[in-house]
């Protein structure tokens, strides 16, 4: 490249050192020196201008070439950026479709699941009460016929007295000498045999409240336990009360029937 720069030098002094043609500009220059510096000019300049001037000489043609290649490659990702969409839309609807028929089953074996829970509940409730209504029917004919026994007993020791004082009274009235002491002891024993009679009927009575009283406490205990499976099924699942009125009913019956 130092070489083009020397002969262009060259032929600037050949120029300028030429003699003058008057009167016009032109000058007289030696014709092989000039083509000689023109030669050495053409052989020293690199093979990439030659290219380059075959590149301006075709750029037009290039710049179609480029132009049509770009349409091409414009034209191309659109084609595929349609089939990637339809592609993707393709595919997040099946996966949607999958989701939903998922759900769909998992809301279905939910339900069945709660259905199993719901039939249970019911099952252990009736059990409950079942349970619960003969265990009250034990406690209360045992409460009676030990009441009724208790009562009969003390009918009899209430007859037995008076029938005693009765007698006694008859005798001591026979006796005219004793007939005052004999009234006295006779409303004495009259008045016993009443007091006996009391507290034979205030025990009956105790006894029977308190058999009642822990039959009683059995039933809350039952209730309680149905209740905490009531809970249990409405905190797990969202299950319906379907048992809510069960227990309270039979609670209501059993308090009237003790009224």
């Amino acid at each position: 490249m130092y070489r083009v720069f020397e002969a262009l030098d060259e032929l600037v002094a050949i120029v300028e050192e030429a003699r003058g043609i008057p009167p016009t500009r032109s000058c007289v220059v030696p014709r092989g020196d000039v083509l000689d510096l023109l030669d050495d000019v053409r052989e020293a300049l690199p093979g990439e201008l030659d290219d380059a001037q075959d590149v301006l000489d075709h750029r037009d043609k290039l710049v179609g070439d480029a132009r049509a290649a770009a349409d091409h490659t414009v034209t191309s990702a659109n084609t595929e950026a349609v089939n990637t969409i339809d592609s993707a839309r393709d595919n997040a609807d099946r996966i949607l479709a999958d989701a939903k028929a998922q759900a769909d089953r998992m809301v279905a074996e939910a339900s069945s699941h709660a259905d199993q829970l719901v039939a249970d509940a019911h099952a252990q409730a009736d059990q409950t009460i079942a349970n619960g209504k003969r265990e009250y029917e034990s406690v209360t004919g045992r409460a009676r016929g030990e009441a009724d026994r208790m009562i009969e007993a003390g009918k009899a020791s209430y007859e037995l007295s008076v029938a005693d004082g009765r007698a006694e009274q008859e005798r001591l009235i026979a006796a005219s000498e004793v007939a005052q002491a004999a009234h006295a002891e006779s409303a004495r024993v009259i008045d016993a045999a009443h007091a006996e009679s009391d507290r034979l009927r205030a025990e009956c009575d105790l006894y029977v409240d308190t058999k009642l009283a822990e039959f009683e406490e059995l039933l809350n205990g039952t209730i309680r336990s149905v209740g905490r499976g009531r809970q249990q099924l409405r905190t797990g699942a969202g299950v319906p009360d379907y048992a809510s009125d069960y227990v309270p009913e039979y609670a209501q019956s059993r308090r009237g029937e003790r009224r």
